[in-house]
């Protein structure tokens, strides 16, 4: 039986009792070159004992099958050996029958028993031969906790830094750098984004992200619109459930936003798009629905940090609120003069779409303007004949945007999702012959 039992830097002295007297039986004890002059040295060793460096795995291999069925032998590896360890390779060369494992605490467990965080929930991911746009898409769903183990020949940590920085989330994470855990020289610091690197970085480390809320923004120090993804609050349970940054600049480039008017912002998320907006247009009066439990609370909280004044924040479905008589909430607190919409963005609805959809065109002002992201082009065939039966003037774009990630020591292109924009342009209705509005009527 070949015995493969996980360690810390401390093996062989460190090794739970039951693990030594399994070296000491042993006919062969492979191990790391690093740890085999402790072993040499160690008293349980015995004499005629056979040492041999584990670091190549292919060689290891053919040891281990050349030994008899009546021998044993010992196989010291960091940590978890099941977990991106050596572990594998053995199953897939000697063969699972012949192994038996004994696992250690892995480098994942040891990094967040230093920083003293539960690490049930966390999501991890593995940089070493891998594309480095994995990464990328799983910052999108904005993960609570992620252990990032790194590829030192790509830049190690350098790299986890650089692919945050362009996604726009530095200020929405905590990095910690946990350098050769379990070792004599570990080392576990926070990098804040405008600390450098170690200079004498330890090619042994893993990185921990921990979501943190984003530091309160100065209203005046932030751009005029294209905030950063990480700037807003998001859902807890629904973290990277947002209007990208590329997409929501050209959101407002569609909405053509007048200097006043009426705007919804209808399933309305984080309330990104709308709260962006109202830096653009003051004098305008924003509506914003979201369904979703907490959502008023949340957009709420985003437009304080952003220093805008929605008219109006509601949770509801936004369909149900526009089919009241006399304006889209019961609520008398809301001003009659948000029953009409001069822009409206619709970001949600689902099967419920073509319905709202309708139900805006009726209370769409002359010469309004409805824009509706969709990712589909089932829901563009659904939408498009609502808008051209009710005579409005209708444009159909896509958009895709590609952010700089690093690749090796260049940069490569990461595609995000691509969004069809459907925008409808109402007529302006002017009397026609018979006193009633004219729809074929065009804005001038």
């Amino acid at each position: 039986m070949i015995d493969v039992i996980g360690t810390d830097a401390g093996a062989p002295g460190t090794l739970p009792p039951a693990g030594q007297l399994l070296v000491e039986q042993a006919q062969l004890v492979a191990a790391p070159k690093r740890m085999l002059s402790a072993l040499q040295q160690w008293p349980g060793v015995p004499a005629k004992l056979r040492l041999i460096a584990s670091d190549d795995p292919i060689a290891l291999s053919e040891a281990l099958l050349a030994l008899e069925p009546d021998q044993s032998a010992v196989v010291l590896a960091s940590g978890d050996p099941l977990w991106f360890g050596i572990g594998r390779i053995l199953i897939e060369r000697v063969g699972r029958s012949r192994l038996r494992f004994h696992p250690g605490p892995s480098s994942l467990q040891l990094a967040f028993a230093r920083l003293g965080q539960p690490w049930q929930n966390a999501e991890w991911i593995s940089l070493h031969g891998r594309d480095p746009l994995a990464l990328n898409r799983c910052l999108q769903q904005r993960p609570r906790s992620l252990a990032v183990l790194t590829d030192p020949s790509r830049g190690g940590v350098n790299e986890v830094r650089q692919i945050l920085r362009s996604s726009g989330l530095e200020a929405a994470y905590a990095l910690w750098l946990c350098e050769a855990l379990g070792h004599t020289d570990e080392r576990v610091q926070q990098l804040q984004p405008t600390d450098p690197t170690p200079s004498d970085l330890n090619a042994l480390h893993l990185v921990v992200l921990l979501a943190q809320p984003a530091p309160d923004p100065t209203p005046d120090s932030l751009p005029l619109f294209g905030l950063d993804d990480g700037l807003f609050l998001q859902h807890d349970d629904r973290p990277g459930l947002m209007t990208k940054r590329e997409m929501r600049i050209q959101l407002l480039a569609e909405l053509n936003l007048p200097a006043r008017g009426v705007l919804w912002d209808l399933g309305a998320g984080t309330g990104s798009v709308g709260l962006e907006a109202l830096r653009l247009r003051p004098e305008l009066q924003l509506l914003a629905v979201e369904k979703r439990g907490g959502g008023a609370r949340l957009i709420t909280a985003n437009a304080q940090r952003l220093g805008v004044q929605p008219a109006a924040v509601l949770e509801g479905d936004a369909l149900k609120l526009l089919e009241a008589d006399a304006h889209p909430t019961a609520d008398p607190s809301i001003p009659a003069a948000l029953a009409r919409a001069d822009r409206v963005l619709i970001g949600g609805g689902g099967k419920q779409r073509a319905a709202l959809l309708k139900a805006v065109l009726q209370r769409l002002n002359p010469g309004g303007v409805v824009v509706i992201p969709l990712a589909t082009v089932e829901a563009l065939a659904e939408l498009r004949p609502l808008l051209e039966h009710c005579g409005c003037a209708v444009s159909v774009s896509q958009h895709q945007a590609w952010r700089g990630q690093p690749l090796s020591d260049g940069t490569r292109l990461a595609p995000m999702n691509p969004v069809l924009l459907l925008k409808g342009t109402a007529r302006c209705s002017e009397p026609s012959d018979s006193g009633q509005p004219n729809p074929e009527q065009p804005c001038p």
